[in-house]
């Protein structure tokens, strides 16, 4: 679905290194609503990345306490107040699309399970009376919050004018508030971006808006539909809504590091911080923030960690498909093989040698296969006394390779 010249970019443009703020940490909690997201992080909604299994990954990937070494054994019974991810969002979803289709295949965009929560759908479109049925239908499926898209810059999307393409039709938005604030009594919140251009920024009218129709929290991914994800992220937008709103803001944009998530608190006083497409390359992040709020510093993971991260991945995908393969076509996980050759770029930047292990990996036929490959390569290099912190290699065939243009979503 992604649009020419808005397919979401791995690598960030000339990314700005953060110092650690002297004060500033991310809150403890940010109450959206009757919810309490504890502590106020967010993983932001990304088509094609959060699915139930990466969701149930980063939850449990991001269990922190202040004694406990990065390999620790991770038990079960998971809560939000353990974990540093307090809030965890799916997928965006077509509101048309939820409408029309079969319960069978609603089942494949809404699963979700026990330990996810709190969790909240993210919906698009561009009627108000099918965004508020949409909205029941999240709601009695069993959602803790519900949110509209009004930041993803996909042609296709803002075609039929939804995603950021609203941001040019204020008065529809308006429209759209009101009727889902009717429909749903759970906490409603909207994500957009600036505006269409830089000549067009909306974002503090479009917020304050939101707090008039009753939204609980607004979400604001600093840059403008034009943008895409290229040039850097404009954080004093998130402050100029902070200073213009009571509700929760929410700030996105650039947050690749605990020191960038304290830096977006201290420069904005955002109420809670979004992250997108950090997630995937580090599913570590949410508990570095933990462990750098709680004690000024935080872990990186060695290549053992990473090792066992992919791993953990991969066999959590394998049960899904394992666990769905009964079901009616529609609601069953689908291919193993393709989304363990989507997530190996993500997942293999930074190790050295990566780009021979995706290459293995994008050769293999099954996922039993993937897995094959990824003890072979790693059990090599750990035997071989290769175990540096992943994030300090610096692999000249790696940074070539590792992050080409992917066709992702990332709202």
């Amino acid at each position: 679905m992604a649009g020419k010249g808005f397919t979401v970019k791995k690598e960030w443009d000339n990314p700005i290194d953060h110092p650690m703020p002297a004060e500033a940490r991310v809150p403890a909690e940010v109450r959206l609503g009757s919810v309490a997201v504890t502590p106020a992080t967010v993983l932001a909604p990304m088509a094609g990345v959060t699915d139930t299994v990466f969701r149930r990954f980063i939850r449990h990937a991001s269990l922190f306490s202040a004694a406990a070494p990065l390999n620790d054994s991770i038990d079960s019974a998971v809560t939000n107040a353990q974990s540093g991810c307090g809030l965890l969002m799916t997928e965006f979803t077509s509101a048309d699309g939820l409408a029309r289709m079969r319960e069978t295949k609603r089942r494949r965009y809404l699963t979700f399970y026990g330990d996810e929560h709190p969790i909240g759908a993210q919906l698009f479109g561009s009627n108000p009376e099918t965004l508020a049925d949409a909205a029941r239908i999240v709601e009695e499926t069993g959602f803790d919050t519900i949110d509209l898209n009004l930041g993803c810059p996909a042609k296709r999307v803002v075609g039929c004018n939804g995603g950021s393409g609203l941001l040019r039709d204020l008065p529809r938005i308006g429209e759209i508030f009101r009727a889902v604030r009717k429909a749903v009594t759970i906490p409603f919140t909207v994500k957009f971006r600036m505006g269409w251009n830089e000549k067009q920024i909306v974002c503090v009218e479009l917020a304050r808006m939101a707090e008039s129709e009753g939204l609980n929290a607004v979400a604001l991914h600093a840059r403008t539909r034009e943008q895409g994800y290229s040039g850097q992220a404009q954080w004093q937008w998130i402050a100029a809504i902070k200073q213009a709103v009571a509700i929760p803001v929410i700030g996105n944009g650039d947050i690749r590091t605990p020191e960038d998530a304290a830096a977006i608190v201290a420069e904005t006083g955002c109420d809670a911080v979004m992250i997108g497409r950090a997630a995937p390359a580090n599913p570590w992040i949410f508990r570095q923030i933990a462990q750098y709020t709680a004690t000024g510093e935080y872990e990186r993971p060695s290549m053992l960690d990473r090792y066992h991260m992919i791993r953990a991945y991969f066999e959590m995908l394998l049960a899904e498909v394992e666990a769905t393969k009964d079901l009616p076509r529609d609601a069953r996980m689908g291919d193993p093989a393709g989304k363990m050759k989507q997530f190996a770029t993500w997942f293999t930047h930074g190790v050295p040698g990566g780009a021979k292990l995706r290459g293995a990996i994008y050769q293999a036929r099954t996922g039993a296969g993937v897995l094959d490959e990824v003890e072979r390569f790693f059990t090599a290099r750990l035997e071989a006394g290769e175990a540096p912190a992943a994030d300090s290699i610096t692999d000249p065939e790696d940074d070539a390779q590792a992050f080409p243009e992917g066709a992702l979503i990332c709202d």
